[in-house]
């Protein structure tokens, strides 16, 4: 082993081992050309050379080299320095990717004057309207972040770049879409979000992979954007670490930074052990910190009858006016009981249960309006229960009477649902509710109990350091260079 000492480093440097003549080199890291002064490292026995040159496009795989991806930064009023795009992919789906994007963009507000968002990969896409009254398509998500958060100064069509609906996959293979069109595509609209914000947010598809069969995973069109990633895993230390040094790995073979990570929907029990211990296992092996660390608030994984009406492909029969209600999937009830003891529970259980019935309990489903009835007459604690009517299509029908007295009963929440009262039970608790623009109590709660648990000022601090170990210049030892 040399002992090398480290004297001026100006800039940010990555080491890279030169395989010919085994001596230590250190490579700018930095995703544009950088030139700049420094000294020597010094051994006892040797000197070792120093080679500069641009490591982010010459250690990346040549099919995500950009021209200079640096471009893409923005100058820091807060820091001086360069603010690079800060990318968020999670290990899997499910993980609360978006929501932790919510708190993102919500504490980047409050410290910059414009936030610019992307996400250059979109799979679920809804209709909108651009500034030039263009219909075009966008992710769902694009849609939540730039209304919730009235993102005016970047529109839409520069949002969400490539959209994959069904077909796309085998449009690329076939070579009908062309990799070099979509990078044009998502560099072409990064180019004018970043020309309008201080700093940008970049949100990813899924884990690190995701969109690899059409050239675009979320690894690479950060590398390619210049980006620092934060990456998003649930609460846990083994498994946790286990799928988050997987999506690293991808990382680190597009040569994208990793700025930190944050543990998502943390048991409230386990909540100091596992902040505690993915920190420290976090830093002693990879020298990455844990950003947030958050607790689960189950309130955010329960459905709302819209999301009921997504899930069955239905819509309420009456009630609409409750479609944002949620409802806890520990609380719901499939009827098989009689009548009196069906009515016994419903004025015994938590005003907001969800009950499921079969169609032909004509019994059930006429209790159930009478008892909202009854509460409403009576102006008793408010009447918050949904009833499910299951049964399949061309096999079970509802009885003309029964449907007739539904449509005279407005506002007590009634959902048909097609198939059978196991399968709608089945089905709601694989179900995982996704955030949207219409459930502003969700996106609200989601925001407030996100936020404060993410550290902000770290975050920036290593998305705007100015070498590769994300330390201030001057305290690298040879050590952590050799670790990167």
């Amino acid at each position: 082993m040399f002992a090398f000492s480290l004297t001026t480093i100006s800039r940010r440097w990555m080491p890279k081992r030169n395989s010919t003549h085994g001596s230590i080199c250190i490579h700018s890291s930095s995703f544009g050309p950088e030139w700049v002064s420094t000294r020597f490292l010094s051994t006892d026995t040797s000197r070792a050379s120093i080679e500069l040159d641009d490591e982010k496009n010459r250690n990346s795989p040549a099919e995500v080299r950009s021209s200079n991806p640096s471009r893409f930064w923005a100058h820091s009023s807060i820091t001086g320095r360069a603010q690079r795009p800060i990318f968020v992919a999670a290990t899997r789906q499910h993980v609360g990717k978006t929501t932790t994007c919510l708190a993102l963009l919500s504490g980047l507000q409050k410290r910059y004057n414009k936030v610019g968002f992307l996400k250059p990969v979109g799979q679920q896409h809804v209709q909108v309207t651009d500034k030039n009254q263009n219909e075009l398509r966008v992710d769902k998500d694009v849609v939540l972040i730039k209304e919730h958060f009235h993102l005016d100064h970047i529109d839409y069509r520069y949002m969400s770049p490539v959209i994959i609906p069904r077909g796309y996959t085998r449009a690329y293979v076939d070579g009908e879409i062309t990799l070099e069109s979509q990078k044009q595509d998502v560099e072409s609209a990064m180019e004018h979000i970043a020309a309008e914000s201080d700093i940008t947010l970049i949100e990813g598809t899924g884990h690190c992979a995701v969109g690899s069969i059409v050239g675009l995973n979320n690894a690479k069109v950060a590398s390619l954007l210049g980006a620092d990633m934060v990456l998003i895993a649930n609460g846990g230390l083994g498994k946790a670490f286990d799928e988050l040094e997987l999506n690293r790995i991808l990382c680190q073979h597009y040569g994208v930074r990793i700025a930190g990570v944050i543990i998502n929907k943390v048991i409230p029990e386990k909540y100091e052990q596992t902040k505690h211990y993915m920190a420290k296992a976090m830093m002693q092996a990879w020298g990455v910190p844990l950003l947030g660390c958050i607790p689960d608030r189950p309130f955010l994984g329960c459905p709302a009858l819209a999301d009921l009406e997504t899930l069955f492909d239905s819509q309420l029969v009456s009630g609409q006016q409750h479609r944002f209600r949620h409802y806890n999937t520990h609380d719901i009830n499939v009827v098989t009981t009689s009548l009196t003891r069906f009515l016994e529970n419903l004025r015994a259980k938590p005003s907001r249960t969800l009950y499921i019935c079969h169609v032909t309990r004509d019994d059930l489903i006429v209790g159930f309006m009478g008892e909202y009835q009854r509460r409403r007459r009576q102006s008793e604690q408010p009447f918050e229960a949904a009833l499910l009517v299951c049964g399949r299509k061309g096999k079970y029908l509802l009885s003309p009477e029964v449907s007739e007295m539904m449509e005279g009963v407005e506002n007590a929440p009634i959902m048909m649902v097609n198939g059978t009262t196991h399968e709608a039970m089945r089905k709601i608790h694989d179900y995982t509710p996704k955030l949207n623009i219409h459930d502003t109590n969700r996106v609200g709660v989601a925001v407030d109990h996100y936020e404060p648990y993410i550290d902000f000022d770290e975050l920036l601090r290593r998305t705007t350091s100015s070498n590769s170990s994300f330390n201030e210049p001057g305290s690298i030892s040879f050590d952590d260079l050799r670790r990167l």
